[in-house]
């Protein structure tokens, strides 16, 4: 059996390292991160060119089901692997880590894109911690805010005329965060819902000091695709026989 895993998540890496080498695994990254953690298996790395390009790449490769492990705000990319599953007749998986709740304390905000969140920032504060990533930082660039990015690598332009960039990979301690957010002088943090324990305590932190949060939401999964939400979840599908 032959697995496609859309990659480029820690849950990507862990689900490659149950299925290897019992099953052939091919994990598929976008090639955006410069030194990406490579999972076990083989690797590809680099776009496929849209769905068609996609459907061909598994016909071409006996690929027999597709594992959809990308973050949960690839959009495109979940896209195009309903599309080109469908096309080809090859069941598909989303493995999607399950979105963080807001607790007793905390001071959320949602917004439905990065345009959205970039508007709620009024009147929040002047100093912004933007963990959004590289990514989509034009949304941003406008602003009259002092922002604080964190990204694995260096961001390029339009970025927010006031930014520091602080190049980092998870995951974040609690104790890390209380004094990424004291050190500088943080009024409002910003970031999308990812999910996960890797960049969680930057949730905690902010709590405990009263900063609010605006929260882009994730987009859905696309309509009728099966989602696992760990690992161990989308192995048992592929050894039921997917």
């Amino acid at each position: 059996m032959h697995v496609l895993v859309l990659g480029g998540t820690t849950e990507a890496r862990a689900l490659a390292e149950l299925l290897h080498p019992r099953v052939r695994v091919t994990s598929s990254l976008a090639g955006r991160v410069a030194r990406p953690r490579l999972p076990e298996g083989e690797v590809r790395i680099g776009g496929f060119g849209g769905a068609d390009g996609l459907a061909a790449w598994i016909g071409a490769h006996a690929v027999d089901a597709v594992i959809d492990a990308t973050h949960p705000f690839a959009e495109r990319i979940s896209f195009n692997a309903a599309l080109a599953a469908a096309t080809v007749h090859v069941p598909l998986l989303a493995l999607r880590r399950p979105g963080w709740v807001p607790e007793e304390g905390d001071d959320w905000r949602e917004a439905g894109s990065l345009a959205e969140a970039a508007r709620a920032l009024d009147d929040l504060g002047d100093r912004v911690f933007l963990t959004t990533g590289r990514m989509g930082l034009a949304a941003f660039a406008d602003r009259p805010e002092w922002f604080l990015v964190r990204s694995v690598d260096a961001p390029g332009a339009p970025v927010p005329a006031r930014t520091e960039v602080l190049l980092d990979r998870g995951p974040f301690t609690l104790d890390g965060e209380r004094e990424l957010l004291r050190r500088h002088r943080i009024d409002v943090l910003v970031t999308k819902d990812s999910g996960g324990a890797a960049t969680a305590p930057k949730l905690t932190a902010a709590r405990e000091a009263g900063v609010p949060v605006v929260v882009v939401r994730r987009p859905p999964v696309p309509e009728g695709v099966p989602v696992a939400t760990t690992p161990e979840e989308a192995a048992a599908w592929v050894r039921d026989g997917a």
